[in-house]
């Protein structure tokens, strides 16, 4: 119960689980698997009618599929929740992400392909587990096994289940992983928008219109920040472009967990994610923007753990903040991508016809067998005839152990051998990784040069777009002076929340109450609701000053007037609470209302 899962049934949502079976279908493929997830979530929906649209979560490489899916169809899916996946495979920060220059350093999407022939057509996922393994050669080749056996009595069972669950290896089709790695990691095209489903339809992920959660973590060294939130920058040239798309994107930044923290980890969970879930049925009350997701001041009620959630406005230059080298380093990713290209034709047309000659099903399981990570388990397991022995040493041991003292010197001893064995592999770590990054830079960082200008990878200002130039955005603001009670009290809160630059979860439960209870709302549909406070959102950005002085225009009734300010002051919570600048804001409004300050509207 302490994971998404759980976390998602104790607040009461049924909750659907997509795995997949470790050998694919034949001539399976990602565009098929992502067909498939639009099946899945049209009967999930199909199953819940009077339901909302269904919430949809991916961890890692489940995240960029749910984008995929939403982006292919963006009327099948509610709010979209991505946790450490990433969709800037480029991004970094020089010295703490290595992994992001594997692909540049093995030649590029020709590897994958050369380990499916191996493999008769189909990519051991054993190798993808080895790659995230060597990122820290200390923990998988000793921190590991010293916690286990140091700790024989209470760590047996929780190191086997997680091993079976890690070592689980899954198979992928020639064509799936040759996707994945000439697209994405290598390719770098979802956030650009350059995927095609077919021949005339694309991945555009600005065709989402779902509020999207992201959480990253600074200790992910799998998906850093960077490459779980350029996107962002990629798709959107600012905040006021996110608002006139009417979307609302909100991260969550946790400053130390690691990858797989971030989606196994029972802390995680009880937090981050719990926090996540309590506040998604109330996001869309949000106005679209770009927000980050702050938690704070925890206290125990009812036993249980309860923290304070807001929402505080970000702009793009904060995502972009993150990456402290800035973009110019992407473009010798580019690079690396052009000869990734010219290297997998080569193969294609050079070796691959030797490989595929001298391959065969019975060669393909016969490598999977040998692969490291799968024979160094069957060694040391009852199929090796050599250790049958070890079985009924074992329980002998076991019987008559006796644990020594926490003072003994032979086990300080032993724990100070064992804090510089990690040590010296960390010092081997960190050496490799600077000479990897290096050698990347090296060979990759001359050839940028020769590549044309591209303002998406080098950090340079682009022109930006004049929104009020737009169709749709151009109606939207002469209409300002239009609509009634309910447009006023929409854009009232979105006005005093734009004062308070953030938005706490308890007004958000407040504003969504008064959208569903107050009978003035009762006449509108779910998606009338949200289109007005996307038009309300948009016309506060851009014309701020005109939303205030055009609200006589929206609530001509003094009744009707009197009644919105005294409904946008309970939402806003109690007046002690309320900053000075909500408080003047607030008052502004009703000097307005009562005929006070006319002089902009005149």
């Amino acid at each position: 119960m302490e994971s998404q899962v759980g976390v998602a049934l104790r607040a009461g949502h049924p909750v659907y689980f997509v795995i997949f079976f470790p050998e694919p279908e034949p001539g399976q493929t990602i565009i098929d698997v992502c067909r498939a997830e639009q099946v899945f979530v049209r009967t999930v929906a199909s199953r819940h009618p009077d339901a909302p649209k269904p919430v949809v979560e991916g961890n890692c490489q489940g995240g960029w599929a749910v984008m995929m899916l939403a982006a292919s169809q963006p009327e099948l899916t509610g709010l979209i929740v991505i946790n450490g996946a990433p969709l800037s495979y480029w991004a970094g920060v020089s010295g703490k992400n290595p992994m992001r220059y594997t692909g540049g350093l093995s030649g590029g999407s020709w590897g994958a392909l050369l380990a499916s022939d191996l493999g008769n057509g189909k990519f051991d996922g054993a190798n993808l587990v080895m790659n995230f393994e060597s990122l820290n050669p200390a923990n998988t080749l000793w921190k590991k096994y010293y916690n286990l056996f140091s700790q024989i009595d209470t760590e047996e069972q929780r190191f086997l289940d997680f091993e079976r669950w890690w070592g689980g290896f899954y198979m992928m089709n020639e064509e799936e992983i040759h996707w994945i790695v000439s697209n994405l990691f290598i390719g770098n095209k979802l956030s650009a928008g350059r995927i095609e489903v077919d021949a005339e339809n694309h991945f555009d992920i600005k065709s989402i219109r779902s509020p999207i959660i992201v959480f990253a973590s600074a200790g992910d060294n799998i998906t850093p920040p960077q490459q779980a939130l350029n996107w962002i920058a990629d798709v959107y040239e600012s905040a006021a472009e996110i608002k006139a798309n009417g979307q609302v994107i909100a991260y969550l930044l946790h400053e130390d967990v690691g990858h797989l923290g971030i989606f196994v980890s029972g802390k995680i969970a009880r937090k981050e994610h719990t926090e996540i879930v309590s506040t998604l049925q109330f996001i869309e009350t949000a106005a679209p923007g770009l927000y980050e997701i702050i938690i704070t001041d925890k206290r125990v009620v009812d036993g249980e753990m309860r923290y304070s959630v807001a929402l505080a406005e970000r702009e793009i230059d904060d995502i972009l903040a993150l990456d402290s080298d800035g973009r110019e380093d992407e473009r010798a990713f580019e690079a690396a991508a052009k000869v990734s290209e010219f290297n997998e034709r080569l193969y294609t047309t050079v070796v691959r016809p030797l490989v595929k000659a001298v391959t065969n099903e019975k060669s393909a399981k016969l490598r999977r067998a040998m692969h490291p990570l799968r024979s160094q388990r069957a060694i040391l397991s009852d199929a090796n005839p050599a250790l049958w022995p070890v079985g009924p040493l074992a329980d002998a041991v076991r019987s008559a152990r006796l644990p020594v003292k926490p003072d003994n010197p032979f086990l300080k001893a032993e724990r100070s051998l064992s804090d510089a064995i990690a040590q010296g592999l960390d010092s081997y770590r960190d050496l490799r990784d600077t000479m990897r990054e290096a050698t990347f830079h090296l060979v990759y960082g001359g050839l940028h040069g020769l590549l044309p200008a591209s303002k998406a990878v080098t950090g340079e200002p682009v022109q930006a777009k004049d929104l009020r130039d737009t169709p749709e955005v151009r109606s939207i603001l002469d209409g300002i002076s239009e609509g009634g009670y309910a447009h006023a009290v929409v854009r009232m809160m979105i006005l005093l929340a734009d004062a308070r630059g953030t938005v706490r979860r308890s007004r958000l439960e407040r504003a969504d109450r008064l959208l569903h209870d107050d009978p003035a709302f009762a006449g509108f549909p779910e998606d009338g609701l949200k289109q007005i406070i996307h038009e309300q959102g948009l016309i506060i950005e851009l014309e701020p000053e005109l939303a205030l002085t055009t609200l006589p225009s929206l609530l001509p009734e003094p009744a009707d007037a009197l009644r919105a300010l005294a409904v946008v002051e309970a939402v806003a919570g109690p007046r002690a609470e309320m900053e000075e600048r909500t408080i003047a804001t607030l008052a502004r409004m009703a000097e307005i209302l009562a005929g006070g300050d006319q002089s902009e509207a005149a």
